[in-house]
């Protein structure tokens, strides 16, 4: 008998999150990758994204189309509402899953659910209310029907254990860059095609609130190089403005400071591959996706203080108070040894990461269960 683990992929053509969206990608290409014999990867789609799935992961055994589109869907969902579904192994990389009851010991249903960040309750403000009413509604339906939810990081799991009443059930398996993540080999077209100069120092912008952008911002405009531009990252929609103003408050000039959205991975490399450092900011209780890719690439890295970056960076990285970033960032880049030796730590640092051993934790999980 073969045994079906149903992954959903609910953003394959309609992206609410960038980052949530290509790690399911990546999630459903390792699991199918790394199959246990007698076992097989199906996908859980939206209706009419049964071609993207297929086209997306090449080693799927099968797609279930769910009867409504991804929006829909999703609404149903929060209200517990799973027609057409079915029962079995399912996998989710976000929370968005059919969450209903179900039978674990007798019909050997399960459900597991991802939560990449608790954005939806640390910076409500900074999101549309439509997203944060969802995720904590789907919190709440995975409070009562999940078998487990995975997060990357035990401070996250902590923090969680704060806002749920989740218990035991909250599971920690790491993200990672994209497989393959590498500098292309027309890194330096794509930043030609998107501004970005060869010289650059890279703020992990999303997720950021004003002061936290405001003091790497700083921290760039204090750096005693005339030719070093600074490129924040991951910035959505109408914030391009907020980003820019906050620029101009920090006293740099508006034509070295590029603000770009949420790149594919191939661009995100180009970028990177102009970086003299990373700065990360941010002490939201998320997986840190920009300072991940930084590690696989060897950037390196200057983050603020928090839990969750001493748990992802380890010794890779400084980390510093909001108010010390100018500092620590001239003592990364002050010398090209002092790069060097920060980009080897940060590469090391990096090769811990990776979707295969996701995936392989993702089954140890469903077999657990």
């Amino acid at each position: 008998m073969v045994v079906s683990l149903r992954m959903v992929l609910d953003q394959l053509t309609q992206q609410v999150d960038p980052d949530v969206a290509e790690a399911e990608a990546e999630i459903a290409r390792a699991l199918a990758t790394t199959a246990p014999s007698g076992c097989e990867v199906t996908a859980i789609v939206p209706a009419g994204d049964e071609g993207a799935a297929t086209a997306a992961v090449a080693d799927l055994a099968g797609v279930t189309r769910a009867p409504l589109a991804r929006a829909k869907l999703t609404a149903s969902w929060q209200l517990g509402i799973a027609p057409g579904v079915g029962g079995g192994l399912i996998h989710a990389g976000s929370l968005v899953a059919p969450l209903v009851r179900h039978d674990r010991v007798n019909e050997n249903d399960q459900t597991v659910v991802t939560l990449w960040d608790l954005c939806a309750w640390e910076a409500a403000g900074s999101l549309p209310r439509t997203v944060v009413a969802a995720q904590r509604a789907l919190l709440k339906r995975a409070e009562k029907h999940a078998d487990a939810v995975v997060v990357p990081t035990h401070a996250m799991a902590e923090r969680l254990g704060g806002l749920s009443r989740l218990g035991g059930r909250v599971r920690v398996i790491p993200g990672a860059a994209p497989a393959g993540f590498a500098v292309p080999s027309d890194a330096v077209g794509r930043r030609r095609h998107l501004g970005v100069p060869d010289r650059v120092v890279v703020i992990a912008g999303g997720g950021c609130d004003d002061d936290a952008l405001a003091a790497g911002l700083s921290a760039v405009g204090s750096l005693p190089l005339d030719d070093v531009e600074v490129v924040v990252s991951d910035v959505t929609g109408q914030n391009a403005s907020r980003v820019r103003g906050v620029a101009d408050a920090a006293g740099l000039p508006e034509t070295s400071v590029h603000v770009l959205p949420p790149l594919e991975p191939a661009d995100r490399a180009a970028v990177l591959d102009a970086a003299l450092a990373l700065l990360a900011p941010s002490t939201l209780s998320g997986f840190p996706w920009r300072v991940v890719d930084a590690l696989a690439l060897g950037v390196p890295i200057v983050a603020v203080a928090s839990d969750v970056h001493r748990e992802v960076l380890v010794d890779a990285g400084l980390f510093v108070p909001a108010a010390g970033l100018a500092e620590a960032l001239h003592l990364v880049v002050d010398s090209e040894e002092s790069r060097r030796r920060f980009a080897v730590r940060a590469a090391d640092r990096g090769r811990a990461f990776s979707w295969r051993d996701h995936a392989e934790r993702v089954w140890a999980l469903h077999a657990e269960l």
